[in-house]
Parts: structure tokens; sequence; C-alpha cells
């Protein structure tokens, strides 16, 4: 398999090779959002507060920077779904009011003790939910609706001080490594936009990186802070999973293993923000401060895949060195199942109702097709076993394309199964055979007494599938 795969990214790497001078014509267009002048945006949420509570500045000057840089951006980024600034500046005024006062009383360092946070403008990944303010995370049946409440990371954010000013754009329901829906459209990069801004806190990361906010509650599953906070220069942290609560996040399931993937986490300008804001997300007493061994730790390269860009490949060598050097960490040049660990799959989920719209308008073009059905247990041991099971019929159905919503390749599973939990989780396993389908999507509908009950329809599209990722 090490070897099958190996083959695979030489032949990856030639054709990059190849197409490299096409998009580097397609790339020409280094267009950017404008400089940032107001140099409050170039400092730290660690040092505005600092500031604040020095008297060098105030909320109200803080916040209305921070709304002044985002009327300046977002004509070009698209990043922004819905506003309170409003609301926010009457928060920021109120702030001054209460830091004067505790200052007069003497109680100011109780008060950045209770309120770390106190005085800072942030924004909120739409699908994190923020009281008033849109929830549709991109579906065109939820478009309009707006959140009844806080997400519970929002909540103690604001808690502890923090003035929240949006809610940003995600792809639908959050699930891909592309920041564009059918409601609100596409967000660009800060740094050249006619590229992306990655996904799916993409509409987060891209404020960030031209200064239009300092910190951000953001959601990760699949990569979706460390992916476009890489792609717009911006630091982005995935925390445990369980450390930050998810409540009032949407999209979620009923599934017990959700919460073993889904993390609500922080992005943020400059990374000694990091640690405040996660500490403020995950609530009093919930990190671990125990000491991390490196010891084991190891770091590698392989020449099988598509080469690293040099800066990033510097970035991570000046990393693995520091690790080294630092914490006694190991380096080692021949690491064992490293494409395996590398291959993903981008999965994009949906509600039936968001795709029922297009079935109604053209019910002529849905047809049945066949797929095959399986435990999970019989999926895993005969996968491994490099057998195709042999399975009964569940039903597929073809939805018409619509504009912006892109082919998909028909490979199916309902959810990852992992061999250590396979003989305890027997649920259904649905999948379908790999197969062109051209112009498109195809949407595969669950069973009625499924557990993802808040689910009907997934799609899933597949850059690459190595089947010992999930059964090594």
């Amino acid at each position: 398999m090490e070897l099958g795969v190996r083959l695979v990214g030489v032949i990856l790497r030639i054709l990059y090779v190849l197409t490299a001078p096409l998009f580097w014509l397609l790339a020409r267009n280094t267009k950017s959002v404008s400089p940032i002048r107001d140099p409050i945006l170039l400092r730290s949420a660690t040092n505005l507060v600092t500031a604040i509570r020095n008297g060098e500045l105030t909320s109200e000057k803080v916040t209305y920077a921070f709304i002044g840089r985002i009327h300046e951006v977002n004509l070009q980024l698209n990043a922004v779904v819905d506003q309170r600034f409003r609301e926010a500046m009457e928060e920021a005024r109120a702030v001054d009011g209460e830091v004067a006062a505790a200052r007069s009383a003497g109680t100011l360092d109780q008060l950045f003790k209770n309120k770390p946070l106190l005085g800072i403008p942030f924004t909120v990944k739409e699908s994190c939910s923020l009281a008033g303010l849109s929830n549709a995370v991109g579906c065109v049946d939820w478009e309009g609706r707006r959140a009844t409440s806080d997400g519970e990371a929002v909540a103690r954010m604001r808690k502890a001080g923090g003035i929240p000013l949006l809610v940003s754009n995600t792809p639908e329901l959050c699930l891909g490594w592309e920041t564009t829906n059918l409601v609100t459209g596409t967000t660009n990069n800060p740094y050249c936009i006619a590229r992306t801004s990655g996904g799916s806190s993409g509409g987060e990361s891209a404020l960030l990186g031209c200064g239009a906010s300092v910190a951000s509650v953001s959601s990760d599953i699949a990569g979706s802070i460390r992916i476009p906070a890489a792609f717009c220069g911006v630091f982005g942290h995935k925390p445990t999973p369980g450390l930050v609560p998810y409540e009032g996040h949407i999209p979620t399931l009923s599934d017990p293993l959700f919460p073993q993937y889904l993390s609500v986490g922080p992005q943020c300008r400059f990374a000694e923000d990091l640690s405040l804001l996660l500490r403020v997300m995950a609530g009093p007493g919930a990190l671990d401060e125990t000491p991390v061994s490196c010891d084991k730790l190891r770091a590698g390269h392989s020449l099988a895949l598509i080469e690293v860009e040099p800066a990033l490949r510097d970035v991570i060598e000046r990393a693995a060195l520091y690790l080294r050097d630092e914490c006694g960490a190991a380096l080692c040049h021949e690491l064992e199942n490293t494409v395996e660990m590398s291959v993903s799959i981008a999965t994009r989920v949906s509600y039936w109702r968001s795709s029922s719209h297009c079935v109604a308008r053209r019910p002529g073009r849905c047809k049945r097709l066949a797929s095959r059905c399986c435990t999970a247990q019989d999926f895993s041991s005969r996968t491994r076993a490099g057998r195709r099971a042999a399975v009964p019929r569940v039903q597929l159905a073809r939805v018409p394309p619509r504009p912006g919503v892109h082919a998909h390749v028909g490979l199916l599973l309902q959810h990852v199964v992992q061999r250590a939990g396979a003989a305890r989780h027997r649920r259904s396993v649905m999948f379908c055979r790999r197969q062109a389908i051209g112009e498109g999507l195809w949407r595969v509908e669950l069973p009625a007494d499924d557990h993802l009950s808040g689910l009907s329809a997934i799609y899933i599209r597949t850059l690459f599938l190595s089947q010992r990722i999930f059964f090594n």
C-alpha cells in the first residue's frame, strides 16, 4: 500500500510540474485589499487590553477603528454576513464608563481579572451563533434565520468583556475548504482577492488577515480553522475536542462520536493571544497544565508528495529544529505510513431541506440508482482484506445542477469507522463505488431510522482515498 500510494504521489508531482505554468498565469492577478493605516489595528488583543486598562486607549476608539476597517475591506473580501456595529459601539462606551468607575474606586485590577477581554472587539463565525444575527450557515432554505441565543463559546467571550461585532461567512453547513455558498457568495483572500481564503472559517481568517478583526470564535472538524488560518497568514488553534463547549454550534449531530471531532477554538492575528482566548473559551480550570514530553515526537518529509512552497517548508523546518533543540524531539527522515496519514477526504453534508428545492423545481431530472450497504464491522474487515463487500441496496437520487454547486465524485461514507470502534459500533455504513458523474450532484438518502436524525443526505467529494488511514 505504501509503495502504491507513493507511486500515485510521484504521478501527482509530475502533473503539478506540467500544470504549474498554467496556474502561474491564472495567479498573475495579485490585487490585495488596501493596506492598514491605523496603528491600533496592528496591536494584539493582549496589548489592547493593557492599553485600555492603563487609559492609553478607550474601548470606543478601539471598536471604532475595527468597524472602520471592516467597512473599508469588506466590499473586496465579502466576509461579513451580518453585523451589530451600533450595539457594539454602545457596549464599548459602557465599558469605558465601567473602567473609569473602577479606576476611581480602586478596583481596576479586580475588574480586569474577572474580565480579561474587557473592551476588546471580536468577530464570530456564523455557525458559532451570535444572538440576533444570521444563523443560516449558507443554507438557501435557512436564509433569514437568526440565532436566538449565543453559542456557549461566544457567551464566554462576552462574559469576559469582549464585544462581538459580526458573524462571518462559511461554506454551506461549514463543510468545505473554500468559503462559498449560494446565500452570501464567496469570500476572498485579503492578500490576493482572486484567490480563496480557505474554509470553513474563511470569513474569520480573511478579516483577521487584513486587520479587520483581532480575535475570533471559529470551529474546526477537518481543518476549518487551520486551513484558512494558513491561507490568510494568521494564527488558529483547534483545541482538543471537548475542551471548549460546542453548544449552540450549527450544524450539530446526535451521533455520540460527533463531539470527538468538532472543536470550537480561537483565531487571532498574534500568537500571544491564542492562550488568552483559549483560556476564556475553555473556562476556569479547564486546561491541563501538565507538561508534555516531546521525546517520541517525529518529523520528516516525503518526496512522493506534491512539493511544499519554500516559505512553508522553511517554517516547518525551523519548527522541527526548535522541537529538537528545546524539547528533545528526534528528527526522522524515513517515517512509516506518512502518506496514508496525510490523505484526506473532503466531505459536504447537507440537510434534505437544503437540497429539496432543486428536486422540487425539476422533478423530471431526478432518477434512482442502486448503491450498497453493509455493517461497519463487515466494511472494516473486508476493506482490510482488500475485497469488495457484497451488500443490499439503498437509494440514490441525482439532484439537478445549480450555479455554484460543484460536481462531486460519488463516494459516500455515512461516517468514518475506526477499527477500534467497529465491533461495538454496528451502524450501517452506506457508500457507492467511485464513478464519474459529470455535472450535477449526487445525493444519498439516509435510512429513516438512522441515528443521524438531523441529516437525510450526504454529499462527498473525494480528493484521494487511502483505506489504510481508517483501518490500519
